[in-house]
């Protein structure tokens, strides 16, 4: 039987960037999905309005919405539907993110970054039964992990240790480009990725250290000893 006639509807689309939601529903409709059992929700109040107005099959979930998590989303749709399928579509690369968004009951966790072609390959997987974990976060953990064995019982000061880690190696890279006046567009070329996939890292830095400003964003950082 082909997919396209098995396929699980509706369809939950919670991404607030509209360039993201546009590229989202051209993916689905190239696998076979019609228009009208998309449906589109900006933020955590929105998405739960669908929830309350009908069972989710299929469900696409950024985690850094306006108004909250979407582990939230996560977990509403998991104690009302326990057969959903839900993929994690984020630029949260975290060790943190991925096991929240799986522990709330996400079946699988692909990063924005990644082409049409990989989350197209995601979501069919998901559909198959599979459970697909981004490459770059499943390398992150075996690193870490790795890492964890040969930490030495030298006690370091935890605070600054937190504070190092709050960037992904991926933010960290970015902001770096940032600090050296490159625009979105320069290190989207530099780094070989779309600009809102570096538009959407740039909008998380923001948020953990607390700023609005790419100059603010910079000082934190140095001042953190981020950079």
């Amino acid at each position: 039987m082909a997919l396209e006639a098995i396929l699980p509807v509706p369809v939950l689309v919670v991404e607030d960037e509209e360039i993201i939601q546009l590229r989202l529903r051209k993916i689905l409709t190239d696998l076979g999905y019609a228009n009208d059992v998309l449906l589109f929700a900006k933020n955590v109040k929105e998405a739960f309005a669908f929830l309350e107005q009908q069972p989710i099959s299929l469900a696409l979930i950024d985690l850094g919405l306006p108004d909250g998590n979407g582990i939230e989303i996560i977990e509403k749709i998991r104690a009302l539907e326990s057969n959903a399928l839900i993929l994690v579509i984020s630029a949260w690369s975290t060790q943190e993110s991925l096991f929240g968004a799986i522990k709330a009951g996400a079946t699988g966790y692909v990063l924005k970054e990644r082409d049409d072609a990989e989350v197209l390959l995601s979501i069919r997987s998901i559909l198959r039964g599979g459970a697909p974990i981004d490459p770059f976060i499943a390398r992150e953990i075996l690193r870490q992990i790795a890492a964890s064995e040969h930490e030495d019982a030298v006690i370091a000061p935890q605070s600054s240790e937190a504070e190092h880690n709050l960037l992904t190696v991926r933010e960290k890279e970015i902001l770096n480009l940032v600090a050296q006046g490159l625009s979105n567009r320069e290190i989207a070329e530099q780094l070989f990725v779309s600009r809102y996939t570096v538009e959407s890292h740039i909008k998380h830095i923001y948020r953990k250290l607390s700023v609005t400003k790419r100059t603010k964003a910079v000082s934190t950082a140095r001042s953190l000893g981020i950079l």
